[in-house]
């Protein structure tokens, strides 16, 4: 397992760039390109993040528009763009988030309260960047997801 991090930290990777525009193997037999997401570019080291935890397999760091006291982003190193691109060979990866949201929220003191976990999927779901993310909210009561009928 990996290790939460105590600190921020202003960047994460090991060095080498990550191009902005470059093309997959898969990609360039159809023609088309890649453009790597914001969360590839703060895993390569290119944008900085406020990171809480990382590992081979993911990293967490705190949400730059957070909805709740902790709001923390946990994301595969693996680019995955939707819930729906999971494979069933990836299932121990998204297994491991979860379990690396549990140990956060007990290291940001809000396990006992309670907290949300949320994986939003395509645009009607609110799915804003295509890299799957586990969102861990908590901190305070965070009411009813949708309004009563």
């Amino acid at each position: 397992m990996g290790e939460i991090i105590r600190r921020p930290l202003a960047r994460c990777g090991a060095g080498g760039r990550l191009l902005t525009l470059a093309a997959t193997p898969a990609d360039a037999l159809r023609g088309e390109f890649y453009m790597a997401t914001l969360f590839e570019k703060i895993i390569a080291g290119e944008l900085p993040a406020d990171f809480v935890y990382r590992d081979e397999r993911v990293v967490a760091f705190r949400d730059i528009h957070p909805q709740a006291p902790v709001h923390v982003l946990i994301i595969p190193v693996k680019p995955i763009p939707t819930a729906n691109d999971i494979a069933d060979q990836d299932a121990d990866l998204v297994g491991h988030m979860f379990c690396v949201a549990r140990d956060l929220a007990r290291a940001e003191g809000i396990a006992d309260d309670g907290y949300r976990l949320i994986i939003n999927c395509n645009s009607h779901g609110g799915q804003e960047v295509y890299h799957l993310h586990l969102h861990l909210l908590g901190g305070r009561r965070l009411g009813r997801m949708l309004p009563a009928p």
